[in-house]
């Protein structure tokens, strides 16, 4: 029979593990509201319409609903944040706990300057940024209530090949810069700077010419879209290329990953990596083709902070524990 300190350990870590996906899906609302148009539909803060619960029409619905669930995550972090305080022996646990607080408060203040400010485009940014970085801060919560991460620790086992630890480091890196240049490029509204695939502007090597930035608008014009400049070609341009680096990058993780045992969560994690990926490529030329659905538009996304969490998850698996901890690093 488990002892109640053992049954309480399970319910924190489900609780750690639900606030993280609670977190993803408050990203894909987010999404839906920046996709949608509806970032300025409700424009006071932090009511709605003086109110609550306004009428849930229009981009209404979107916006309030970003709200509501920004609402519901910000409580449940406090309520994980005080169940660390109360139940962790680790100082640096209780104290990410309170970090992750300080961060989803410092998110909701971003969003409501958001509102008032109509949408400058620095503080949208810094925004989704900002969302992104508090999910990988949820994950490590989990990680750290993980039984996988207590049977690390009570194996005290060996450390991985460092070839696969830098090259899991450097696609966590590549996919938060990643992140980042999509946030640019959503909030500059350069997502369609280049409304073709697989050429670019009709190229497959862009000149970056007037001509080529000419036939770009009259494109957008026949869709009713508003002209762009070169700046906001060169962001999706950008991102286009990042995505390539990523994809190489995953491509050499997944070779070297053969050299650890098979069941490893290592190797499982890469090939779920391998595979976000490949969904992720059809989710963005989809988002490009279909010019910018913003169901297909928010699932990619949505698909982005999925492979962002999974490859930090991949770091905190490879990593040896005395590095993991951040102890002497961060606390």
């Amino acid at each position: 029979m488990k002892s109640a300190r053992s049954n309480t350990n399970s319910a924190l870590r489900n609780f750690s593990y639900f606030t993280s996906l609670a977190t993803l899906f408050l990203i894909f609302v987010g999404a839906l509201v920046n996709s949608t148009g509806s970032g300025l539909s409700v424009p006071d803060w932090p009511l709605s319409y003086g109110t609550l619960f306004p009428s849930m029409v229009g981009g209404v619905f979107y916006e309030h609903s970003h709200r509501m669930v920004a609402g519901t995550v910000g409580l449940l972090i406090l309520v994980l944040a005080v169940w660390l305080y109360r139940e962790e022996k680790r100082r640096w646990v209780k104290k990410l706990g309170f970090t992750a607080l300080f961060l989803v408060i410092l998110q909701g203040v971003l969003g409501g300057i958001t509102v008032l400010f109509f949408l400058p485009h620095e503080i949208s940014i810094c925004h989704g940024i900002l969302a992104q970085t508090f999910f990988l801060t949820t994950i490590m919560i989990a990680y750290t209530q993980s039984e996988e991460r207590a049977q690390r620790e009570k194996n005290n086992e060996h450390d991985l090949p460092s070839g696969i630890i830098k090259w899991s480091v450097l696609l966590l890196m590549l996919v938060y810069l990643q992140l980042i240049i999509a946030a640019i490029m959503r909030h500059t509204k350069s997502g369609l700077a280049i409304p073709d695939f697989p050429t670019m502007g009709g190229y497959y090597v862009p000149p970056f010419t007037a001509e080529m930035l000419d036939r770009i608008n009259y494109w957008r014009f026949l869709e009713n879209f508003d002209p762009v400049n070169m700046a906001q070609v060169m962001i999706h341009f950008t991102h286009r290329m990042m995505a390539m680096m990523i994809v190489i990058v995953s491509l050499i993780l997944t070779q070297k990953v053969f050299s650890v045992p098979k069941g490893s969560g290592i190797r499982q994690s890469v090939f779920l990596i391998d595979l976000f990926i490949l969904f992720q490529i059809i989710l963005g030329i989809s988002t490009v083709l279909s010019w910018k659905d913003p169901y297909i538009t928010s699932f990619h996304v949505l698909t982005g902070a999925g492979i962002l969490g999974m490859s930090f998850l991949l770091v905190l698996r490879a990593a040896p524990l005395r590095l993991v901890r951040f102890k002497k690093l961060v606390f």
